[in-house]
């Protein structure tokens, strides 16, 4: 059996916490943080020392029990002697480890409560569950020798002991850094990217007057909940995973690992700008799902109501796309709160995720029902459009073509592995999983942002104009610094077209032939781009 250092075990558990930081984008109820490792294992240590103290003396009443009879000569039956003797019986067999004469002494060692030891036998402890990255199935193992002390290593004045088995997890944590380290690269550019398109993609919706609708309004709502989503996450793994790198903790001491077990403060202010974190990340996610909810509600109402006031719903989008994910998390906060105000409340909690993860799922599901719906009704147009035809191919293609721009905003992909239980970070379906939901998870935005905005056809149309009206009017701003102050546009069979000179001052007409190009423009003359606005000025 290894003898790996408690050092380097708490070391290794410490790491895995940290590493589990990219785990928190699927479930943040079911990660558990450094600093709440650190919580248990205090707690362990706090309930560990309460029971030694019990044992050492249930072991001390019983001696001085013995050692009063044996000098008083009396008998058993004398009822003072007797009954403090049976006390000592009975709260040592209550304790279920009675410490007796020669044992190894029952004693904390920064990860397990050790029990005492008969001298001579190994004592062999279930690894501890507290512990979140040890292999719960396995045992670790102390020796008692023969004079009642603990064996010590060989050379090295420090206890022995065999975590082989409760590290079993961690023996691979090279590989499984390396499978973190590449998820938590590809989400962190794909919300990266998500959040840069997006947000161009808002400001060109905004600026742009004539893209002023209740589609693109919906839109605009959906690209701001897809940042707001990054950006929690990007707050949420800052406040939770910040501190001490991998690297440096692989390097802690023993004597810095037990300072970590000294008596948490009883001030818990410290919990408030993680908890805030997870609450605000928690929010901004349920909203995300909930638009592109409203944005599936949106395109089935307009298929098939015939009547469909989009400005009258438009409030009632808004209501329900930030308004109940609110109530939600309003929901889980309470209950948090009240009946599971354990540290951080990124800490697991039982059955208390379901408050947010039902209604997820429900989103979901409902939106994948609207999107089947939505498919089947251009499947059937598109074979009334073409009864007559002989192209099929064109057809399915068409088909295809609707399918593939509808699921990134319906988010199909999330019904892939809705379903499937996570197991354990060595598994192939688990990567394949992973993989597969980051890299969607953090690009969808980026999807969503090309197709209902770049590809947009008005949108297309709208940047056009404008950058025809930039690069004609910075081409005149070009020719007027070259030293003409005067731009005559004329041609032979058409009148001139004249404007005051800016510099004129008002009320007086200045010369004829002195024109401002970026106002006075006319369609015909071949050597100008065609004209945005016809505005001929007064002879």
């Amino acid at each position: 059996m290894g003898e790996p250092r408690i050092s380097h075990s708490l070391a290794l558990l410490l790491c895995c916490s940290v590493l589990s930081s990219v785990y928190a984008l699927v479930d943040a109820d079911d990660v558990i943080t450094k600093e709440e490792q650190i919580i248990l294992l205090r707690n362990a240590q706090a309930q560990c020392e309460q029971r030694v103290k019990e044992v050492l003396r249930v072991s001390e009443l019983a001696e001085s029990a013995k050692d009063w009879m044996s000098r008083s000569g009396k008998t058993k039956k004398e009822k003072p002697a007797e009954k403090l003797y049976s006390q000592a019986e009975e709260a040592g067999e209550a304790e279920g480890s009675r410490l007796q004469d020669g044992f190894c002494l029952p004693e904390w060692d920064n990860i397990l409560c050790w029990p005492a030891g008969v001298p001579g036998k190994v004592v062999a402890v279930p690894c501890p569950d507290y512990i979140y990255d040890f292999n719960h199935k396995g045992r670790a193992y102390r020796r008692c020798d023969s004079n009642g002390s603990w064996e010590l290593v060989p050379g090295n004045n420090r206890t022995w002991a065999n975590y082989s088995e409760c590290v079993k997890f961690l023996t691979n944590e090279t590989r499984e850094r390396e499978v973190f380290d590449r998820l938590g690269m590809i989400y962190t550019v794909g919300y990266s990217i998500s959040l840069g398109s997006l947000t161009v993609a808002v400001l060109i919706l905004g600026y742009f007057r004539r893209l002023h609708c209740t589609r693109n309004y919906i839109h605009m709502h959906l690209f701001v909940s897809f940042m707001l989503r990054a950006v929690s996450i990007f707050i949420k793994d800052a406040v939770l995973y910040s501190g001490i790198s991998p690297d440096e903790i692989e390097r802690i001491t023993e004597e810095e690992l037990r300072a970590f077990t000294e008596p948490p403060p009883a001030d818990k202010a410290g919990f408030v700008g993680c908890r805030v974190a997870v609450t605000v990340f928690l929010y901004f996610l349920t909203t995300n799902y909930y638009w592109i909810l409203v944005e599936g509600l949106y395109l089935h109402s307009l298929i098939f109501m015939a009547f469909f006031s989009e400005k009258k719903y438009l409030w009632g989008f808004t209501l329900f796309g930030w308004g109940l994910p609110a109530v939600f998390v309003a929901v889980w906060v309470t209950v948090r709160a009240t009946l599971a105000n354990t540290e951080c409340w990124d800490l697991s909690s039982g059955n208390k995720k379901w408050i947010i993860q039902v209604p997820i799922l429900a989103a979901i599901v409902v939106n994948f029902i609207l999107f089947i719906n939505i498919i089947r009704v251009l499947a059937t147009k598109l074979r009334e459009t073409n009864a007559g035809r002989c192209d099929t191919r064109q057809q399915y293609r068409s088909l295809l073509k609707s399918t593939l721009v509808l699921m990134p905003l319906f988010g199909v992909h999330y019904i892939v592995f809705m379903a499937t239980p996570y197991t354990e970070v060595s598994g192939i379906l688990w990567q394949v999983q992973m993989h597969y939901e980051m890299l969607f998870n953090s690009f969808q935005g980026f999807f969503v942002a090309i197709i209902y905005c770049f590809c947009n056809g008005e949108v297309q149309a709208e940047i056009k104009k404008s950058w025809s009206r930039w690069t004609l009017a910075l081409d005149f701003k070009r020719k007027a610094r070259s030293g003409s102050s005067t731009y005559v546009k004329s041609c032979p069979w058409s009148p001139t077209y004249q404007i005051a000179s800016p510099w004129t001052p008002s009320g007086l007409r200045g010369n004829s032939h002195v024109t401002t190009p970026s106002y006075a423009r006319y369609g015909r003359c071949r050597n100008l781009p065609e004209p945005l606005e016809e505005q001929p000025l007064r002879s």
